[in-house]
């Protein structure tokens, strides 16, 4: 009785660590950021638009694996490169720390990690996979032959611009954001969401 218990469990969370079929699609999230990213006429009203830079934005599924990869601009030199992992790190942070009954921004714990709170020290739990996050060329893709697809990067990122993604009211990866001022990057994190 207990192996067929088992079994069954088992069986109920079967499921391939690289499926992306229900997250956004690489073109599906390159609109959406692109709509976000068109300024005053992106319906986004935000006291400070930042400096309307191009930013980086990849989608990882509830494992943490790596299924799009997008950036705004019109070539990859056109964003921050230190950004590329920072927005990983978010979409990593998003879901890792989000819940069906909570989903979070990375925004969320930034002041419960400052010292003396009670997170202190929660950004250095999970370091980035620096084998995984600098290898290969920093295209965008939702291809698996490039490097980041189907892959883990890790980290904890902290500041704004990490939401969960989810479906049906379950928590089915996370976004991430990332190449401008933490205002800019939620409100656009969370219409590219949409």
């Amino acid at each position: 009785m207990l192996t067929a218990t088992l079994a069954t469990s088992r069986d109920a969370f079967a499921q391939s660590e690289n499926d992306c079929t229900s997250l956004l699609s690489y073109t599906d999230l390159k609109n959406a950021m692109g709509i976000a990213a068109a300024g005053a006429g992106s319906g986004i009203t935000c006291a400070n638009r930042g400096f309307g830079n191009p930013m980086w934005g990849p989608v990882v599924n509830r494992d943490g694996v790596v299924c799009v990869v997008v950036f705004t601009g019109t070539t990859r030199d056109d964003q921050w490169p230190g950004s590329r992992v920072i927005s990983a790190q978010k979409a990593t942070t998003a879901n890792a720390f989000s819940l069906n009954s909570l989903a979070l921004s990375t925004a969320n714990p930034y002041r419960l990690v400052q010292p003396g709170h009670s997170l202190f020290g929660l950004p250095e739990s999970n370091p980035v996979d620096t084998d995984v996050a600098y290898k290969g060329p920093s295209a965008p893709t939702d291809n698996p032959t490039t490097p980041w697809w189907g892959q883990r990067i890790g980290g904890v990122n902290v500041f704004g611009g990490g939401l969960a993604r989810s479906k049906d009211g379950q928590v089915i990866g996370g976004l991430g954001v990332s190449g401008d001022t933490s205002c800019r990057k939620l409100p656009r994190s969370i219409d590219s969401r949409r």
